[in-house]
């Protein structure tokens, strides 16, 4: 790669913005995924001193995968959407079984950028919300610049 700026996810959206087709997303477009809280999923998998509980970077992941199902039913041909921004509260602790459940809302639109509103439930209670930002690309586009960004 030249320079971390000019090869980031958001220029390669950016360069690849102008010849996408993708369907409008309407706003209020939602999406969900859900898992079980497994010993992988936990602090303690990645650092043994640390409490068996989710993983702030597996509940990320979740959101990420609910606003991914929310905006691709939109795209057309090879064009998918990937995460651009992410701002995100981890509020409370869900532990190993648990019923985990992420929910993504598209609220807005810039011309370039889709915005998300995203929320994570436990069995008990809300464990987590914040923002996602995503951008159409074709992955055609996106692996060729890829492969010119790394020679």
């Amino acid at each position: 790669m030249k320079d971390g700026a000019s090869d980031s996810i958001e220029s390669l959206a950016l360069s690849f913005w102008g010849s996408l087709m993708a369907k409008a997303m309407p706003i209020g477009a939602r999406g969900t995924a859900e898992e079980t809280v497994e010993f992988k999923h936990t602090l303690t998998a990645h650092h043994p001193e640390l409490p068996p509980v989710y993983s702030t970077p597996d509940m990320i992941r979740l959101m990420e995968t609910a606003a991914f199902h929310a905006l691709h039913p939109y795209c057309e041909g090879d064009e998918i959407t990937v995460g651009t921004a992410i701002h995100v509260e981890h509020r409370a602790a869900s532990g190993i079984g648990a019923r985990v459940r992420a929910e993504a809302v598209l609220e807005s639109f810039d011309g370039k950028f889709y915005m998300l509103r995203v929320t994570a439930w436990d069995d008990r209670q809300e464990i987590g919300r914040g923002t996602v930002g995503r951008a159409v690309v074709s992955v055609g586009r996106f692996l060729e610049k890829m492969k010119r960004s790394s020679r």
